[in-house]
């Protein structure tokens, strides 16, 4: 699937270097990014709900 999105060019040059310094392609260092970042939200989500259960 692709999907575009447009980042501020501070946001795309830190993205440019990070994916230089991994020494992989830019889309696949956004992708990474993201999926951890969604992995990351759907953990804190179900944690602040077994929280409020526990209560």
């Amino acid at each position: 699937m692709t999907i575009v999105v447009t980042l501020s060019p501070e946001l795309e040059a830190q993205l440019r270097d990070k994916a230089a310094r991994q020494g992989q392609d830019v889309s696949v260092v956004a992708s990474e990014l993201l999926a951890n970042i969604l992995e990351w939200e759907t953990q804190d989500l179900e944690e602040a709900i077994k929280g409020i259960q526990q209560d």
